[in-house]
């Protein structure tokens, strides 16, 4: 539905009305009359094509008038809420954001492979609320529960390494996850926690969160990032600010990322390459999904390009009229 934004304007199609009358003053002033005792004569020759072609130029060039005057009100479409029934789910992306996150047995290594498959994720699950959470040795929350998804994905986009200090608190990740999720109102809510390390710090033991997780009725979906074999992990910064790397073996605790997700009805996986990873995420898309109520607003928006095309097409047929049908050619 469309309204005016300044309707004021509309009594401009006032000035319509002098016009039309001074039209019609003037087309009976240029015919000369004759009398004459009776016009049966002239019953039968009707008016001319010309003099018809000639009133039909001057009220398209009237409509345009009238049609400009319209677009002058600024027609625009009107802001509403709508409200509609959609399947969605409550999800948390736990990142880990460990040092050794930047180890480069992924393209170009796995802090920044993981946030690229987290943005095509994202970019995904268009009716889901989403939360970022972020953990190193502490954890915090980057992004509450959100619809907003150019939100989450320039929030993901922007994490850098260093934000938190160094160490692998899984159980500190998950425990921040679970109070951003458990509120939520999707029946669904699942944590994808994502790691390429063992818990070595942290207030809060990786089991004990997914007991906890599991009273709340949140699957754990756990992600163990890394290669096998050994991989160029860093290892010191030189004067210059640069990480120096050294080939090392890939550890990761499989056993208790897997224990997590058993606990909680979700379920792990090892990622040896982005590649892998996306598709893990793939897989992950098809989470159980559970109706919810999504409220949409829309903008404000002009809506006169309608009565724009309307005005360019008036004004292009009474042109044509002018110089073909009613050219005059000069004697």
């Amino acid at each position: 539905m469309t309204h005016l934004a300044h309707p004021a304007w509309l009594w401009l199609l006032l000035l319509l009305v002098p016009l039309i009358a001074w039209r019609y003053y003037t087309y009976r002033r240029s015919h000369p009359s004759l009398r004459v005792s009776s016009t049966t004569a002239f019953d039968n020759t009707g008016l001319s094509w010309r003099v018809i072609a000639h009133h039909l130029s001057w009220l398209l060039k009237l409509a345009c008038a009238a049609v400009l005057i319209v677009i002058l009100c600024r027609p625009q479409s009107h802001d509403s809420w709508s409200t509609s029934d959609v399947e969605g789910t409550d999800i948390v992306l736990a990142l880990d954001v460990s040092t050794s996150m930047l180890a480069r047995d992924f393209k170009p290594n796995r802090f920044e492979a993981a946030k690229d498959v987290a943005v095509n994720f994202v970019t995904g699950r268009e009716h889901d609320n989403i939360g970022l959470v972020l953990f190193a040795a502490e954890s915090y929350t980057q992004v509450p529960m959100t619809m907003d998804n150019a939100t989450l994905i320039n929030a993901i986009e922007g994490i850098k390494m260093g934000m938190l200090e160094d160490g692998t608190a899984i159980g500190d990740g998950i425990a921040t996850a679970i109070n951003r999720i458990r509120d939520g109102k999707a029946k669904s809510k699942s944590i994808i926690l994502l790691t390429d390390g063992s818990n070595n710090t942290g207030v809060v033991a990786p089991l004990t969160a997914a007991q906890v997780a599991l009273k709340y009725g949140i699957k754990i979906y756990t992600i163990g990032v890394g290669s096998n074999g050994t991989a160029d992990f860093p290892v010191a910064i030189d004067y210059a600010g640069n990480y120096q790397y050294q080939r090392l073996p890939v550890v990761i605790d499989e056993n208790t990322l897997r224990k997590i997700a058993q606990t909680t009805g979700g379920k792990y996986f090892r990622a040896t390459s982005k590649g892998v990873l996306n598709n893990i995420f793939k897989e992950i898309d098809k989470l159980e999904k559970t109706q919810l109520e999504v409220q949409r607003f829309t903008h404000t928006r002009d809506d006169f390009m309608p009565w724009a095309w309307l005005l360019l097409a008036l004004a292009a047929l009474a042109m044509l009229l002018d110089y073909t049908v009613l050219r005059h050619i000069p004697s």
